[in-house]
């Protein structure tokens, strides 16, 4: 589908920003630099290999720098842009962590791109071609500041481009750390094709020998420092780049293998905008991946709500299958601390805040942790919203259509559902919770988590008031009893398909086949659902997509409704969501018609017995 003209300019630009800020870079060769900390060693007492599980049992929490590095905001970026990232500033935001928001799960300090650059942002290097301190930045050196961390009792983060940096090539001519026989000029291709987002390095070719040992020299001197936590930015497919020279898949499986190597557990997070179609290689290699464009606005504030918080009700739901202990969807930073930094009205810093606690994104926060006030303090510590987020169990996801009023839901553990309402749109609207559409009937008690209070037992669902880009959060706990449906394959022999629409195989979909094709007025119907009686009835569509798309829905030959479906995750994804229809008593037809556009593939229905 083709992006919206907002969309392709924020994307535009975040990638120039990043692009030109590399470019800044001297192109020199790297002359040789004393070992120093980049020769530490990893402490003794850790000495076992942790596999990737191990780490992200649950979505991590803790602050990271990059927001405050890229924001206009007076008296932020005193020394020009992102010259916030300073050893002084980074251990401002430690205690600030520590003494405010360490108690409710916040642990880790992560210190993004441009610690081995100066205020011009020219890199540097040590003579094995790996990144280096820059003194003025960090005059203590990443060992100093990672011990400091930990002292507070938190975890370390550091941040790492993909592929070999153009400027550690050093003519290919310096050694890899650790062995006799392999240079720069080693470990990448002949041709000196670039790689990464913003093509600022070298692309690693693994089938040499040496590439591997780069990769593990450039993991341990991080883990001699102490570090516990590795960004990997500008991976592809992903980051606006695809093809061969931006196929970063084996660069990252290295990077597990040398992290495995060192001994030492860090979170191996990689960035940014992934490729969904390459997600189960992301979930074998990594720990986390980020699903969207950056969240920051590059403008006077941190974000702000067009650019591009909201994009993320649009984009996540695809991600949502993949999450889970080991490795979560990655939203990027949760800039709501501070109302005048953050660009954002109280409504939508507490949706922002929402989203990413019931999609079980990471919490990290991209604020200045010392200016917090009092309303963003209360949003990142109320302890009953960290829990969803925390708690096991899948992701929330879009469980009805999705225009501007939007219902996310999961079932927890318990029996009960974490239920949250939104409206995107620019004026108050009321938006329900209806119950059908978490697979049950009849009564169920209510808690508002936000405000921690009762609300009581509702029927059938519940209706709010919501305000502009605002949002509810529940929790429902069922009285009633689980809803049964009657199964309509779309693929039977007794619909009618018109158009484009043929059937297709499917391995995930129930029958093992869909309908497909369904563009340019290409429509499926469903011509005998029956109902006992006259009503309205919320439907169970299950389908593949692998990017939003809408159909329009109709029931006995009325005009079909337009109705919003996220993607799936795939074209061989089946995910579901429920449209309202009005059915009459005995048979009906229901009809999904593709317009002028382009529709999901429709797998089945399921049609409530009421």
């Amino acid at each position: 589908m083709r992006p919206s003209t907002r969309t392709t300019a924020r994307t535009l630009r975040t990638a120039l920003v990043l692009a030109v800020t590399a470019g800044l870079a001297a192109a020199a060769p790297a002359t040789a630099q004393g070992r120093g900390e980049a020769e530490a060693q990893v402490p003794a007492a850790v000495n076992v290999a942790t596999g990737t599980t191990a780490l992200a049992e649950k979505p991590y929490m803790g602050w990271s720098s990059w927001s405050l590095q890229t924001t206009s905001y007076p008296g932020v970026n005193t020394e020009g842009s992102y010259s916030y990232l300073t050893e002084e500033n980074v251990n401002k935001q430690t205690d600030a962590l520590a003494s405010k928001l360490k108690k409710f799960g916040y642990e880790y300090i992560n210190i993004d791109a441009g610690w081995w650059r100066d205020w011009d942002w020219t890199p540097r290097f040590d003579e094995y071609g790996r990144q280096k301190a820059d003194p003025e930045r960090f005059p203590s050196g990443m060992k100093a500041v990672a011990d400091r961390i930990h002292s507070k009792g938190l975890k370390a983060g550091i941040y790492l481009p993909v592929g070999l940096e153009k400027e550690g090539y050093g003519e290919g001519k310096l050694r890899i750390w650790n062995t006799d026989d392999c240079t720069t000029g080693d470990i990448v291709y002949s041709d000196l094709r670039t790689t990464n987002g913003w093509d600022s390095s070298y692309k690693i070719d693994f089938s040499r020998p040496c590439a591997q040992k780069y990769v593990d020299s450039q993991a341990h001197m991080i883990a001699g420092w102490g570090y516990d936590f590795l960004k990997l930015d500008g991976v592809g497919p992903g980051s606006f780049k695809s093809g061969e020279n931006y196929d970063n898949r084996a660069d990252v499986a290295a990077w597990q293998k040398a992290i495995r190597g060192t001994g030492r557990p860090i979170h191996l997070e990689i960035s940014w905008s992934l490729d969904i179609g390459h997600a189960k290689d992301w979930q074998a290699t990594s720990n986390g991946w980020r699903v969207d464009t950056d969240v920051e606005c590059y403008c006077n504030t941190l974000v702000s709500w067009e650019n591009s918080v909201e994009d993320r009700w649009r984009d996540t739901p695809g991600w949502t299958r993949y999450a889970g202990p080991g490795g979560w969807n990655d939203l990027d930073s949760i800039n709501v601390g501070n109302a005048a930094m953050s660009g954002l009205t109280k409504a939508e810093r507490q949706s922002y805040m929402t989203l990413w606690a019931i999609a079980k994104s990471p919490l990290y926060s991209g604020d200045d942790l010392t200016k917090l006030d009092d309303y963003g303090l209360s949003l990142m510590t109320n302890r009953d919203v960290l829990a969803i987020n925390q708690q096991p169990g899948r992701p929330a996801k879009p469980v009805t259509s999705v225009g501007d009023e939007q219902v996310w839901a999961s079932r927890n553990p318990d029996g009960s559902y974490t239920v949250a309402l939104f409206n995107l749109g620019a004026s108050p609207s009321p938006v329900t919770a209806d119950w059908q559409a978490l697979g049950f009937t009849g009564q169920a008690s209510v808690r508002d988590v936000w405000n921690r209070e009762s609300l009581g037992r509702h029927k059938d669902g519940i209706t709010q008031a919501v305000p502009a880009h605002g949002s509810r959060l529940f929790t429902v706990t069922p009285q009633g009893r689980e809803l049964r449906t009657t199964a309509y394959e779309a693929e039977a022999p007794q619909n009618v398909l018109s158009g484009n629409a043929s059937v297709a195989g499917c391995d995930e979909c129930s029958g093992g086949k869909k309908v497909g094709n369904l563009y340019g007025g290409g429509k499926v119907q469903f011509t005998d659902v029956v109902v006992p009686k006259a009503g309205r009835y919320l439907v169970k569509v299950a389908y593949t997509s692998g990017d939003p798309r809408s159909v329009g829905v109709s029931a006995n030959g009325k005009a079909p409704v337009a109705t919003a479906f996220p993607a799936t995750g795939g074209w061989s994804a089946v995910d579901s969501i429920s449209v309202p229809v009005t059915l009459k008593a005995g048979g009906n037809t229901l009809t999904f018609d593709s317009g002028d556009g382009y529709a999901p593939d429709i797998d089945r229905i399921d049609v409530p017995r009421l």
